[in-house]
């Protein structure tokens, strides 16, 4: 047992010493957080404004587009021709054509511009001009607008999702965060084990070609060699990704208590200004007022998750599914000499990853469906796609059932690559084909 603390902390102290890590630990919480920041942050910024020349033949739409903080439409008096003439002469971004007879039919709309126009841009030029031009032709038929409006706005409702107990008590749930939460979850684990997993692997490689290991083999076993380069691989790769935690909350944390803030700031300023229009305003606009931006509904549905509960199993599912493969990195690394050769036998181990991690796209939309179930139990896809399906609530005996089918799987997979192990690390010259590995298994110490 001495003997494989040794080798843990040898293969944990050479790791976590190297620049690559420390660079890695403070980079990655950067990036993650940045992941979830940038886009709140790019939400929250206004875009240039752009002017629009509107160049209208039909007479039906001058003066009449409505425009946004963004955009601004001029109607100048002037051809379509000498538009584009003296089009870089004049501070227009682009020039928006109709033509006369687009209410019978006629040429389609035109956008020109000097340098690509934004795709809200377009969108929004897009929809508005085909909202009008629906209703004008609703017009020409006879057709009450306010009729159809009134309907629309009667017709329109939100789906809330909210989880009922068997205690009758029922809790806020969104789709949407849950979505995210396993989806991503289930890409660090799959990165995570292929990672660490490959470290292993390399390490034993690098020992092998050097003929340390012939050493290092003359005072401890096989086995403990292997176990204790896993396991200290396993508790480098748990440093990083507990500083990975600490540092990303508090990276996120402090920018969104600052995001937050803001916004909080910019509804009061607001209201005070809603306020101040007093018997201009009526119950409708003041109820919309009043309601949470999407940024602060997505942080107090974000604050009622179980994080807790999620990293913990996050911590298992990690800890698990990396010993179950590394395990067998580590008999890849023994059976081969050159990194060229572990081509054959790294696909069959990789296969169930690179499975669970597609299988996971189609689980998270059914999360509840019997191959969600299977898969999530199964020890070479659990890892993966239990994580997938734990933020949208999996039963306790689910969840143990695969936490014990997991480690069996690990004790196996270790068993077998210690077979393998035993007599690949001593084995030089020689390509090993998949018949002789089914022989090492047999043979006795």
């Amino acid at each position: 047992m001495n003997k494989i603390l040794l080798i843990i902390k040898r293969e944990y102290l050479s790791r976590v010493k190297k620049k690559s890590f420390i660079i890695m630990t403070i980079l990655g919480p950067v990036l993650m957080a940045g992941i979830m920041i940038v886009p709140i942050w790019l939400a929250m910024q206004k875009p240039d404004k752009q002017n629009i020349e509107v160049i209208d033949e039909s007479f039906v739409f001058r003066g009449l587009i409505p425009e946004k903080k963004f955009i601004h439409f001029d109607y100048p008096e002037i051809s379509f021709e000498k538009a584009q003439e003296g089009f870089y002469d004049t501070d227009y971004d682009a020039i928006l054509y109709i033509p006369h007879n687009i209410l019978e039919g006629g040429k389609a709309l035109k956008l020109f511009y000097k340098k690509q126009l934004g795709i809200a841009t377009e969108e929004y030029v897009g929809n508005t001009l085909s909202k009008m031009m629906n209703d004008v032709l609703l017009t020409k038929n006879n057709v009450d607008l306010n009729l159809i409006k009134d309907a629309e706005e009667s017709s329109r409702f939100t789906v809330l999702t909210e989880e009922l107990e068997a205690t009758g008590k029922s809790k806020k749930t969104n789709t949407g965060l849950y979505m995210g939460i396993g989806f991503g979850a289930g890409i660090l684990i799959y990165m995570f084990i292929f990672m660490y997993g490959v470290q292993v692997m390399r390490g034993v490689m690098e020992e092998k070609t050097s003929r340390i290991v012939e050493v290092i083999l003359s005072s401890v076993k096989p086995f403990q060699l292997m176990m204790g380069k896993i396991i200290g691989v396993a508790f480098v790769g748990l440093t990083q990704f507990l500083l990975w935690v600490i540092l990303t909350f508090t990276l996120y944390s402090v920018a969104t208590v600052t995001i937050l803030k803001n916004i909080d700031m910019k509804q009061i300023q607001q209201k005070e200004e809603v306020m101040k229009v007093g018997s201009a305003l009526n119950y409708t606009d003041m109820k919309a007022i009043q309601q949470p931006n999407e940024v602060t509904k997505l942080w107090n549905d974000f604050k009622s998750v179980d994080i807790v509960s999620i990293l913990l199993c996050f911590l298992f599912y990690f800890l698990a599914g990396y010993l179950l493969y590394s395990a067998l990195f580590a008999a890849v690394g023994s059976a081969v000499d050159n990194e060229a050769d572990t081509q054959q036998f790294m696909l069959p181990i990789t296969i169930p990853l690179i499975f669970s991690f597609v299988i996971a796209q189609n689980v998270i939309q059914d999360p509840q469906s019997s191959m969600a179930f299977w898969f999530s139990i199964i020890p070479f896809t659990s890892p993966i796609i239990m994580m997938v399906r734990l933020p949208f609530g999996v039963p306790m005996w689910e969840v143990a059932l695969s936490m014990g089918l997991l480690v069996i799987g690990f004790i196996f997979t270790t068993w077998l690559a210690a077979r393998i192990y035993r007599t690949g690390i001593l084995m030089y010259g020689k390509k090993v084909t998949w018949k002789e590995l089914g022989k090492w298994l047999f043979y006795k110490t």
